[in-house]
């Protein structure tokens, strides 16, 4: 009866643990924390070396005291609709692929852009594209601890995220008649959203029309890469990285030199929401990253999962859908 009633309490205790580790969560990240740790198993970061076997070859290849100059391998688009093209770009280190791009170039006056957001982390990038009925998907800009926007954005005419935002990076505007990468660095994010149906402001600027980039982060800061850019026939191409070898300042030196013939390249979010499907004429994609690691106090921090291997879900969604 004694051990009948220890064994009661032992896991009366237990639950209540569980209900206060739930409010916690639920007070500091809303059910966008829920989210993560219940349904994907939640994150952690650990420390690791510069060779951890835990680092995919192409990120302990860029650790190392001298990384090898990236060059673009061969590409060929495919035409999958008209005004839509889907294509890969090798990252070579001399004869060595460690890493690709996986592309889209598409005519925005066929295509739209949107928008769309859901702070509680419900949608993976396949939720969202049989939501939206979209051609294409992938991650947007920058979220906060409980999944709402963490730079000024628009979907479908109406404004998210923080009002008071200084930037000097670049925001890519939507509306109906035409769609854009634009260049912050004298102008107000406020006029350049104004009247769009939907937009996003992110940073870094990887290529402005000076050909120049404004990524200042540490070489050793790697993840899975997403970017929008506007190509200097006025398409807009939206790329992911397979791996982790490019640091920001890298891609952005990447891209400048690259066959995407770019006139602007703005970065998105990264790591393992650096997601892109692609679901069109019969060609389909469908990828999300599992890379993230960053410097703190000189030590290098690999964003681990502490259980299970579902796809982390996406707050913001950056869509394409036919006009």
């Amino acid at each position: 009866m004694r051990l009948k009633r220890i064994a009661v309490l032992s896991v009366a205790a237990v639950l209540v643990l569980l209900v206060a580790v739930c409010i916690g969560i639920y007070l500091y990240a809303g059910a966008f924390g829920l989210n993560l740790v219940l349904l994907r198993g939640g994150a952690q970061w650990i420390t690791v070396s510069k060779d951890d076997a835990l680092l995919s070859p192409s990120m302990r290849l860029a650790l190392s005291e001298t990384p090898p100059k990236a060059t673009a391998g061969d590409l060929t688009w495919k035409e999958i609709a008209p005004g839509f093209e889907a294509g890969e770009l090798p990252v070579l280190a001399g004869s060595k692929k460690v890493d690709s791009i996986l592309l889209a170039r598409i005519d925005p006056a066929r295509f739209k852009f949107i928008v769309r957001i859901s702070p509680p982390g419900d949608k993976e990038l396949g939720d969202w594209m049989d939501k939206l009925g979209a051609v294409m998907a992938v991650n947007g800009s920058y979220f906060t601890d409980a999944g709402w926007p963490a730079t000024p954005l628009v979907s479908a005419g109406r404004h998210y995220g923080p009002k008071e935002y200084r930037a000097t990076h670049g925001a890519f505007v939507s509306a109906a008649a035409a769609a854009a990468v634009h260049d912050l660095a004298d102008k107000d994010w406020r006029d350049v959203v104004k009247g769009s149906d939907d937009a996003m402001v992110s940073y870094p600027l990887l290529v402005d029309a000076n050909g120049l980039g404004r990524s200042k982060g540490d070489d050793r800061w790697l993840a899975n890469r997403n970017f929008v850019a506007e190509d200097k026939s006025g398409r807009i191409v939206i790329g992911t990285t397979t791996d982790a070898f490019f640091s920001l300042n890298r891609l952005a030196e990447f891209l400048r030199t690259s066959p995407l013939d770019l006139a602007a390249a703005l970065n998105l979010d990264g790591g393992p929401v650096a997601c892109q499907g692609i679901r069109l004429g019969g060609f389909e994609r469908d990828f999300c990253g599992d890379w993230e690691l960053y410097v703190q106090d000189g030590e290098l921090k690999l964003l681990a999962r502490i259980f299970g291997n579902r796809r982390w879900t996406l707050p913001i969604v950056f869509a394409v859908l036919p006009k």
